[in-house]
């Protein structure tokens, strides 16, 4: 079994959060992981992973004042929990324990 379940997307996704801190809501979410990554981010893609690292603790929410914007609706922000802050780090260190395992010659590929 392992230690923390962290998938790559969900990896983003937190790593989004923390970028964000108090300003991290799905729009908000989705458009700052577009900028970075250049890459296209479905709202059913980002609500699936968000509700997948709530359901794992390693992340929480709670909803701000209802705006007019946004018909009297609050928006949902999120933060990381002392848990997902651990399975960030055990992914990290897991990463660079992998990249470090790796030899020299082994990356040294000359393409024709």
């Amino acid at each position: 079994m392992k230690k923390y379940q962290l998938g790559e997307f969900e990896e983003i996704v937190m790593l989004t959060i923390a970028i964000l801190y108090k300003e991290a809501y799905g729009l908000a979410i989705k458009n700052e992981i577009e900028s970075r990554l250049k890459r296209n981010v479905s709202m059913g893609a980002m609500h699936t992973a968000l509700v997948r690292l709530e359901d794992k603790g390693y992340i929480r929410s709670h909803d701000g004042e209802p705006t007019e914007e946004r018909m009297g609706r609050p928006k949902k922000y999120f933060q990381i929990t002392a848990l997902g802050k651990k399975a960030m780090e055990y992914s990290r260190e897991t990463r660079n324990a992998l990249w470090g395992a790796i030899p020299d010659v082994s990356l040294n590929v000359k393409f024709s």
